[in-house]
């Protein structure tokens, strides 16, 4: 069991203390209603999958520990792919969502170098590399009769999920769903995805704090999945006083309280307090991500260049769910008018779209699924099939 599980058992989660920055938007208190504060706690993966499995995968060099987290007992394996820096957890309300639908298995994956798995060269997130991980794992969960199995991948999960399925590395692949990954915006988005990466805190206070951030920046526009996704994006660190992990600070965020304690006695006591916040900071074991992602960027090519034509050529029945239409490039604008593919698009969402909107998500994925008759509805759900 890892320091963060212990720490979420045990309940022994440091307080979320008043922050330092802010104005703008980030200055208004979120509530759940009247007088109630959000609560940014974070939740165990346990809430919402039914048990968590370590999957060794032996080679000739060694053995890598794949960690993976599991619901369901019948019906297709629905095998979950997660973007990059993200975790197996960023599923997990989807998880619940889906399972209520349909008749189905559940397999998320946390990504070599990514959450809980622990591999002797994570480093090399190769699209080669990672698809092979991906064809290690069913064959070590499965044998050599694995059940029938759609690969889902969010971002760079998403591609690692094509170039998997183009390898044909799952015998037993039924189905292949992107979700919000497409080869032409992602190419363009390479170039600033550096100082995207430099504008992130590098660490933060407490879990809750790295919850707070994760909504009110927007990266996850759904409390509920941030409170259990973030724990699978940071980690803590081994010592405040680290070269790694300095003194956290997190623009942006600070609470309405401090701004009306502000006003009223002229800041002095507040100052005085994100002094002392300060103070404790040092003394604080922080966060920070699990993953540099900054460092991957050689492999950032080789997931995205070429992606679309390697997905519209999987013979498979394939689903892209995106967040806006105008994601959409010239090779897959084609093929959908073609009918090579079912596509949906689901606004008001953010790039995280099955965090952000999971009920949706399950519900495209369940049609899909029940459209092609590779499972059956339970709990009375009922499809409505979209018209592309």
């Amino acid at each position: 069991m890892s320091a963060l599980e212990k720490q979420l058992h045990l309940g022994r989660l440091p307080p979320r203390p008043p922050l330092p920055g802010g104005g703008g938007q980030s200055g208004s208190k979120m509530r759940m209603g009247p007088g109630r504060r959000r609560d940014f706690s974070p939740v165990l993966w346990s809430q919402y999958f039914e048990s968590m499995e370590d999957v060794v995968v032996e080679n000739e060099t060694g053995k890598d520990t794949f960690r993976i987290y599991k619901s369901g007992l019948e019906g297709p394996v629905l095998l979950l792919l997660h973007g990059g820096g993200h975790s197996a957890l960023s599923w997990a309300v989807f998880t619940s969502a889906i399972i209520n639908r349909i008749q189905c298995r559940i397999v998320a994956l946390d990504l070599r170098g990514h959450g809980e798995t622990k591999v002797r060269n994570p480093e090399d997130l190769s699209a080669e590399t990672m698809s092979k991980d991906v064809g290690n794992v069913v064959e070590a969960l499965y044998g050599d009769l694995p059940p029938p199995i759609m690969l889902i991948g969010h971002s760079m999960g998403g591609a690692i999920a094509v170039h998997t399925a183009v390898a044909n590395l799952v015998p037993s692949l039924l189905g292949l769903c992107m979700i919000d990954v497409v080869e032409g915006t992602a190419m363009d988005a390479l170039n600033s995805m550096q100082n995207f990466l430099r504008s992130r805190p590098k660490t933060f206070k407490s879990l809750e704090n790295a919850i707070e951030w994760s909504v009110k920046s927007g990266q996850i526009r759904n409390l509920e999945s941030a409170r259990v996704s973030m724990v699978g994006q940071v980690k803590q660190c081994e010592g405040a006083a680290s070269p790694e992990c300095p003194k956290a600070i997190v623009e942006g965020i600070i609470e309405e309280e401090e701004e009306e304690e502000e006003d009223e006695e002229g800041g002095g006591s507040v100052n005085k307090r994100k002094k002392e916040d300060d103070t404790e900071t040092k003394k604080e074991h922080l966060y920070t991500w699990r993953i540099e992602l900054a460092k991957t960027e050689k492999y950032w090519d080789g997931w995205f260049r070429g992606l679309s034509n390697l997905f519209l050529s999987c013979p498979t029945p394939k689903l892209l769910l995106l967040a806006g239409v105008d994601r959409l490039d010239k090779d897959l604008t084609i093929g959908q008018m073609q009918g090579k593919f079912q596509m949906q698009v689901l606004p008001q969402c953010g790039h995280a779209v099955h965090e952000d909107a999971p009920d949706k998500v399950a519900e495209a994925v369940a049609t899909f699924l029940i459209r092609h008759r590779f499972t059956e509805p339970i709990g009375g759900f009922q499809c409505v099939f979209p018209a592309c």
